[in-house]
């Protein structure tokens, strides 16, 4: 049986057990996947305020944080089938069920966080969202923007790319993100988000990569000791809603829910420029992090670029849309 029938399946047999949702007031349920103080809580709050604003307090929903309830891609699969209302996830965390997120994976395919934005926020955004709609039976209302993907060890300071010899770093279960390390000449250890903070205590992996944002909500500063200032993916992080739900609302809660996520969105990435500099220092002050740039990231893009993005222009839609995006971010072809 497809993923699609088993969807179809459950849906079908759930059907006569739910209320149609827009015929009285909810409060929903929203996973998250990192903890306090990070931009998916920062997101998540925001919605739920614009949410209450804009249908008048009739609806609501809570946070749950940390995991609680599942990892982010189980979340997905929770939410195509009706079990799970919303999820803040990792883009690279649903690209497995609608691959064309992938495009957003592609080491060193934004420059900045102005070519982020306008990627998800214009028209390819906008494709983005129908096609994992139909892929995946989710539908993205909002956008976090959490930042560079910077990479934490408690080894050594990695300056150049030969620093990264010896490093065990944990990556997710991502086949873009995996081959990227491979390019670099590093053998990636993939592994859930939900073990990451004890492998990296336990000594099991050296290091991992997320934004500083997530680096400081995990508390990683208490397990690991250097970060480096890495740019080859700008984390995206979409708010999921339930596609059966999403359905089940009338046309006024569609719009409430929506504009919301459009609210959100907004206000992310005025968040992320207010407090990414903030964060960064007080991973130093707080923890006694030591932060380095790298003398060649040059030769990490190089490498990155003429390894993984051949292999992986099938699956994001085709070269063709590649340099689709490339020329609407001002950039050269390939």
């Amino acid at each position: 049986m497809t993923h699609k029938n088993k969807i179809a399946k459950v849906l079908s047999l759930t059907a006569g057990l739910v209320f149609s949702a827009s015929t009285m007031a909810a409060n929903w349920n929203i996973a998250v996947g990192d903890g306090g103080g990070s931009a998916q809580e920062a997101l998540g709050l925001k919605f739920i305020e614009a949410l209450q604003k804009n249908t008048d307090g009739k609806h609501s929903a809570k946070l749950f944080l940390n995991g609680q309830l599942g990892s982010e891609q189980d979340t997905v699969n929770d939410a195509a089938i009706g079990t799970l209302d919303f999820s803040i996830l990792a883009s690279n965390n649903l690209a497995p069920f609608s691959p064309t997120l992938g495009i957003l994976s592609l080491p060193y395919i934004f420059e900045n966080l102005d070519q982020a934005q306008k990627t998800v926020e214009g028209p390819v955004g906008e494709e983005l969202i129908k096609n994992t709609i139909r892929d995946s039976g989710v539908r993205i209302v909002g956008w976090t923007y959490s930042g560079f993907r910077v990479l934490s060890n408690s080894k050594k300071p990695i300056q150049k790319l030969a620093d990264l010899d010896g490093v065990v770093v944990r990556v997710p279960k991502n086949e873009i993100m995996i081959d990227t390390y491979k390019s670099w000449g590093n053998n990636p250890t993939p592994m859930a988000w939900s073990e990451t903070f004890t492998a990296l205590q336990q000594g099991v992996v050296d290091g991992q990569d997320t934004p500083y944002t997530t680096i400081y909500a995990m508390k990683f500063g208490e397990v690991q000791k250097y970060i480096t200032d890495l740019h080859y993916l700008f984390l995206l992080e979409p708010l999921i809603i339930s596609e059966s739900l999403f359905q089940d609302q009338n046309e006024a809660t569609q719009k409430a829910i929506l504009a919301a996520g459009t609210e959100a969105t907004a206000y992310s990435l005025q968040w992320l420029k207010d407090q990414e500099a903030t964060i960064k220092k007080e991973l130093v002050s707080k923890y006694g992090m030591q932060i380095d740039s790298l003398q060649d990231e040059a030769e990490w893009a190089k490498r990155a670029q003429n390894a993984v993005w051949p292999k992986f222009y099938e699956s994001v839609g085709g070269k063709g849309k590649v340099n689709e995006l490339l020329r609407s971010l001002g950039r050269d072809e390939i």
